[in-house]
């Protein structure tokens, strides 16, 4: 066994201990059964699962469902309802079927969990406040004034800690950045529990009943619709969140920057996986069980190299269940209440809020919210779903579609949204303007056109053509558009993952799958693509290159320059490596690579401007804040550490107060690093002595720019000494 797995699994086992319990608190369970969950979670989930480095246990997301159930139908048969979801989870498993659950709108899953952070924040404050919780959110809400009136001062000091120090830990800067190892829920709950117990305050504690008298299943009793409602309730939320969870996993095992990479989840082994951990659970009196997105990034970030530190999380927390009890009695109610507050407010996510505006499914995101608080998660998520089908049949049938007559004659119909039946009315009253016998040019900005859009523009376009006239059909951006038969289904650009371009290449006997995702797309370049550039590229070929901008950015493969720029052939001269790094000249450094490509671009080139541009999640960055000072100062082992020491200087910087984005926080101390790199790479360019006399001469300018995947947006530094501004849409910024 890797000793990276049993250091991760401590860190997880760290992390969890107090989440079980204020999870298993908030519901209103027994508080043993959080530790059973979440040893079973870990045991059972990790041997089974197809995710090799998700941690699964009891989730806040099924905090609302499992409370309410418990409420109506008592504990032993919420157990035993948690059985037969892990037995339907099995079922969905063994048809396939759990790739199907990522369809879901993420406005829905974003909604849904807002809505349940909502309820948990709201109902955990009472007992911040030293009350009790009312029975639904709404309630809770009405009986605050009362509450706040009736404040209990003992169980506000200890909430009060556990806030403060959940808000600062991240927060930690300098020397005192080394505590941030140590897990900001534990050292929270410990530092609660401590100053109550020295100060003798008159506070609930944890009270874990004798193993003996743990309640198990018993065989359900209530109306069958209920029970097999609460049963799909706890199956579909159960099974989304566990499967959205193992995505994000392996988003994060792609990004780390050791270079160790898993094989992606296999959903349906996990969602199997997630159901006997359920089945387990339930029979032995746990809550239900999902994937833990917060536990499975701690186990990718603390080195987990296989399934083993999620299964010996899942011992330690045996163990703490067998011999911890005492310990875990001492620790204050309102502590464990404000820890699960906080984690119910973080549901509540400020860049899904952008992301579901940005997209134009706010009301989708409210709708779900509001149902989840005022109705239940069921409820909430159906109404969400009839929104979002609403929202699309609505943009469906908003197509517009408008006729102009331009100087030379020519009649331009524009077709600006999805050219399904839905506008096939407005269509033809359009295509019926155009007068007989004249040049007309049909302009789809849309990416689906059915086949009762196709048949009316075949139509019109064969009497056209009869009476005298021409028609032709093209994209928004001028691209022509060919006949169905022959047309090809595949966009200008697609992600390889989805490429199905593979006509004209060899079958795959001969071929690995990475080369024929290259060839593919090789393939579709010059299908599509090629007779497009090919009169401009054979111009650049006889007049050689005149890029008026060197951009020197980083490897990373999720940085496409040319995208990001709107740039194509001649535009850019382009400069990669890891973290877009420029040693200063004269250095340690043996690679002259950078420096060559500098004295060209400015020398022979004469570019007129040179920008430097990092990005969001650089694992260049990450390795950059992991490394020891060892290594960065001394002789360092291996090339990439060599090659890492050029951005020592960026690491200084950060400790002197780098530049910022303007307007909102930064995410990181990597986002930061990744900030202070990119003015820092700028001081090195003027370092170098061409660039320093063209800049002096005035004939030369420098620019940073950071590029945030996720949102997609672009920023630009303002300035020497300046922070990093947002680039609009439309915004003529001269970078």
């Amino acid at each position: 066994m890797a000793a990276a797995d049993l250091s991760a699994s401590v860190t997880v086992f760290l992390i969890a201990l107090p989440l079980s319990l204020g999870i298993a608190l908030a519901t209103g369970a027994p508080l043993q059964a959080g530790l059973v969950a979440a040893a079973v979670g870990g045991i059972v989930g990790g041997l089974l699962g197809g995710s090799p480095l998700q941690v699964s246990g009891p989730a806040a997301g099924l905090t609302v469902v499992v409370a309410d159930i418990i409420h109506v139908y008592g504990w032993r048969t919420t157990c035993a309802i948690t059985a037969a979801a892990g037995l339907a989870q099995i079922g969905l498993a063994s048809l396939k079927v759990a790739r199907n659950a990522l369809a879901v709108s993420p406005s829905i899953v974003h909604g849904m969990l807002a809505g349940i952070g909502v309820t948990i924040a709201v109902a955990q404050l009472h007992i911040v406040l030293g009350g009790s919780p009312q029975s639904s959110a709404v309630d809770n809400v009405l009986a605050l004034p009362s509450q706040l009136a009736n404040l209990h001062t003992a169980a506000l000091s200890v909430s009060g800690i556990v806030v403060l120090v959940l808000l600062l830990w991240p927060r930690l800067r300098g020397r005192a950045a080394v505590l941030k190892k140590a897990p900001a829920a534990l050292v929270a709950i410990v530092l609660a529990s401590v100053v109550a117990w020295a100060l003798a305050l008159p506070l609930a504690k944890v009270d874990i009943p004798s193993w003996r008298s743990h309640a198990l299943p018993e065989v359900p009793h209530g109306p069958v619709l209920g029970l097999l409602t609460a049963v799909l309730t706890i199956t579909l939320v159960a099974s989304v969140e566990s499967l959205l969870s193992a995505v994000a996993v392996d988003k994060l095992s792609a990004a780390r920057p050791d270079g160790h990479r898993l094989p992606r989840a296999n959903l349906d082994k996990e969602l199997r996986g997630q159901g006997s951990s359920n089945l387990v659970s339930g029979l032995l009196g746990g809550l239900p069980v999902t994937g833990v997105a917060v536990r499975s990034g701690a186990n990718v970030a603390a080195g987990a190299v296989s399934r083993n530190s999620a299964v010996l999380h899942g011992f330690w927390m045996l163990l703490a269940a067998a011999l911890l009890g005492g310990v875990l009695e001492l620790i204050p109610l309102a502590a464990l209440a404000a820890l699960v507050m906080v984690i119910g407010v973080q549901l509540v996510k400020i860049a899904h809020i952008r992301s579901v505006l940005r997209h134009r499914e706010g009301l989708v995101y409210v709708v779900t919210l509001a149902g989840v608080v005022l109705f239940g998660v069921l409820e909430g998520v159906g109404l969400g779903i009839a929104v979002a089908i609403a929202v699309a049949l609505h943009r469906l049938a908003r197509t517009r579609v408008t006729v102009v007559e331009e100087p030379d004659g020519t009649h331009r119909v524009k077709v600006r949204g999805q050219l399904t039946f839905l506008a096939v009315p407005r269509l033809s009253r359009v295509l019926a303007q155009v007068p007989q016998g004249t040049d007309a040019v049909v302009e789809l900005d849309g990416s689906f056109m059915d086949h009762a859009a196709y048949e009316t523009l075949k139509e019109w376009r064969a009497a056209h053509d009869k009476y005298g006239g021409s028609a032709r059909l093209t994209s928004s951006v001028g691209r022509r558009i060919a006949e169905p038969d022959i047309a090809h289904h595949c966009r200008p650009w697609t992600p390889w993952r989805n490429h199905a371009c593979v006509n004209g290449i060899e079958p795959e006997a001969v071929t690995p799958v990475a080369a024929q995702q290259l060839l593919s797309g090789v393939s579709n370049f010059q299908r599509t693509t090629a007779p497009l550039v090919r009169d401009e590229l054979a111009r650049l070929a006889r007049e050689g290159q005149r890029p008026t901008q060197l951009f020197l950015t980083c490897a990373d493969s999720r940085l496409v320059t040319s995208m990001i720029t709107s740039s194509g052939p001649g535009d850019l001269f382009t400069v990669r490596n890891v973290g877009n790094l420029v040693p200063i000249p004269g250095g340690e450094s043996t690679d002259h690579s950078v420096a060559a490509a500098i004295e060209y671009a400015v020398e022979v080139l004469r570019v007129e401007s040179i920008t430097v541009c990092g990005h969001s999640g650089c694992g260049a960055m990450q390795a950059l804040l992991d490394s020891e000072p060892a290594a960065l100062t001394g002789s360092a082992a291996t090339p990439l550490q060599r090659w890492l020491r050029h951005g020592a200087p960026s690491l200084e910087l950060v400790r002197r107060t780098g530049p910022k984005i303007a307007g909102r926080t930064h995410a990181d101390d990597a986002e930061l690093l990744s900030l202070a790199n990119v003015a820092q790479q700028l001081n090195h360019l003027m370092a170098h002595e061409c660039v320093a006399r063209r800049v002096a001469e005035g004939a030369l300018s420098l620019h940073g720019m950071y590029f945030h995947v996720g949102e997609a947006q672009a920023y630009v530094l303002s300035g020497h000494g300046g922070d990093f501004t947002a680039v609009g849409p439309g915004a003529h910024a001269q970078v």
